[in-house]
């Protein structure tokens, strides 16, 4: 016996169609490379976004081609997202962070035929395009008198010119809601990034979940500001959740300093914001030094690396900002686990609250998630033992785009890379990646730990924990900081504060100190250069 209810696709269109019927006058508020602070809304976006369909069907583009997108966060890359995956077409964000020889390859790889870009990038589009064999059409997000008299890149276009020669109207395709909408490649790989491909299915319930109240808790009552880039995992689900919602969205364009974050946040008084460690590092300083206070933010989601505890006290007990601690990947869409308590947590005092806050949280409904050991036996739920993490769900991928890699799944289980424990209300706490993790005289030692007490030290901006050889004990953790702006601190100093924060073998043998640590695209600590960095180092001898 079947149900008897209405079979309707989950599909990215019904998700711009609803904001603009219920929420139409709802702002969108961005930054734009010219400078200037532009206001639209999902009335207009929704409008915009129509165009943006009837103009790829006028260039000629077939269901399921790639329009790939090299921009920062904003309302034109805001109608893309909508125009594209609406119609039919694939959404495919490019990292503008990579090195060009990488966004070649994975332009190529995705058979991009459409790129749309900020001006900012003009100078990698002139660099790249040459070597882009399927891209047939360029088209720059700017009006026509910003364009380059002679840029040198074919078929270069206006996307407003583009855009405002097209009608308003436009009906949606009746898409099968499994149909590709849009795609990322992960940079958390070996070799060549892989290719990870959403669904509009899989789009539409990461949103429902992004939504709920125990997640990102995002409504029409929020003022919200997506940090994190539109081309890192397609702004965490947020673009897609907010017209869902109604919320207002505010976006910072190219200026993510911590003075135009700051200055954005107050002027259109922000409710709720995502990013990554790295950039509230940068608004906590300037704030620090400028003795600011918020008046409208209550809460931000920190996710893309670990969150060190004395960032999420700063938040917390500082400025009284709640922070959502998260934890998730690009082949999930990405969401996994979000750290928000439980009423069992409400009578607990501030210290005992923080153990629960710096995890990286609780699965929701739509994520399954075990840690396994190195035969692939299951470990129990305690909060000691950890081991590799897998996870499944309806919005974590089944195969890379062309089966790159052959198959990421253990009995239907996606391997995350991860080492985790998971305790018995059900937190995760990534302890490790698999390859970070160090193994000194047959014991485990997370380096995310280390790292973490490092960063407590009032005169430490970075810190990052990696394992060195050593001819007895196998391997040696040692910390490689980063000074704050006119802070000082020794070697021994910092080896010092260790003492009584962590078990005494765990301790670092050593501190080097550098001016800088290696960012990825996403702004993550890429420690492989780090190891390249100081692949002449010697531990000291004991």
């Amino acid at each position: 016996m079947l149900g008897l209810m209405q079979d309707q696709p989950l599909l990215i269109s019904s998700l711009i169609d609803f904001a603009q019927r219920h929420h139409a006058d709802a702002e969108i508020v961005s930054r734009r490379v010219e400078g200037d602070i532009h206001r639209s809304n999902y009335g207009l976006i929704a409008q915009r976004a129509r165009q943006v369909a009837n103009a790829l069907d006028a260039l000629g583009l077939q269901a399921g081609e790639r329009v790939a997108t090299l921009a920062w966060n904003g309302y034109r890359h805001l109608e893309a997202y909508f125009g594209v995956s609406g119609s039919g077409r694939v959404l495919h964000t490019l990292n503008p962070r990579l090195h060009p020889d990488q966004i070649v390859w994975i332009a190529n790889h995705a058979e991009d035929q459409v790129l749309c870009f900020d001006m900012t990038f003009l100078p990698i589009v002139k660099a790249i395009h040459s070597r882009c064999s399927t891209i047939q059409h360029y088209v720059a997000f700017c009006d026509a008198d910003k364009l380059p008299a002679d840029s040198g890149i074919p078929n270069l276009q206006s996307y407003e010119t583009l855009v405002r020669a097209q009608p308003a109207h436009y009906k949606w395709p009746a898409l099968d809601e499994n149909a590709a909408s849009s795609m990322c490649y992960t940079s958390g790989t070996t070799g060549h990034p892989k290719g990870v491909v959403y669904s509009h299915r899989s789009t539409v319930l990461h949103a429902f979940a992004c939504a709920m109240p125990d997640v990102l808790n995002v409504s029409a009552r929020d003022s919200v500001l997506p940090v994190v880039p539109m081309f890192h995992v397609n702004a965490w689900g947020l673009p897609y959740a907010c017209a869902m919602t109604g919320a207002k969205m505010v976006f910072p364009g190219p200026a993510m300093d911590g003075k135009s974050i700051y200055e954005l946040i107050e002027a259109e008084q922000v409710s709720f914001a995502a990013g990554v460690p790295t950039v509230w590092q940068m608004l906590l300083s300037h704030m620090g030094q400028g003795a600011l206070r918020f008046s409208s933010l209550k809460r931000t989601v920190i996710g893309g690396s670990a969150c060190p505890p004395a960032m999420l006290a700063a938040f917390n007990d500082v400025y009284g900002v709640e922070v959502l601690h998260a934890w998730g990947m690009t082949e999930m869409s990405p969401l996994g686990t979000v750290c928000t308590l439980k009423n069992k947590h409400l009578a607990l005092d501030e210290s005992e609250k923080m153990q629960v806050r710096v995890k990286q949280g609780r699965g929701m409904f739509g994520v399954d998630m075990k840690i396994v050991d190195e035969d692939g036996a299951e470990l129990p739920w305690d909060g000691k033992a950890f081991g590799d993490l897998l996870v499944r769900g309806p919005w974590v991928l089944s195969a890379y785009f062309k089966n790159e890699g052959g198959t990421p799944l253990v009995d239907g289980w996606f391997v995350t890379g991860d080492v985790a424990t998971i305790d018995p209300d059900g937190y995760l706490q990534i302890t490790d990646r698999t390859k970070d993790v160090i193994k000194s005289g047959g014991e485990w030692i997370s380096s995310i730990d280390v790292e973490n007490i490092g960063m407590a030290h009032p005169a430490v901006a970075m810190a990052a924990c990696i394992g060195m050889k050593h001819p007895k004990w196998d391997e040696r953790p040692v910390l490689v900081a980063v000074k704050k702006p006119g802070a000082e601190v020794s070697r021994d100093e910092l080896l010092a504060f260790f003492e009584g924060k962590t078990a005494k073998w765990q301790i670092p043998d050593d501190v080097i100190f550098v001016d800088a640590i290696p960012l990825g695209g996403t702004g993550k600590m890429q420690k492989t250069k780090l190891r390249d960095m100081l692949a002449n180092y010697q531990l000291p001898a004991h």
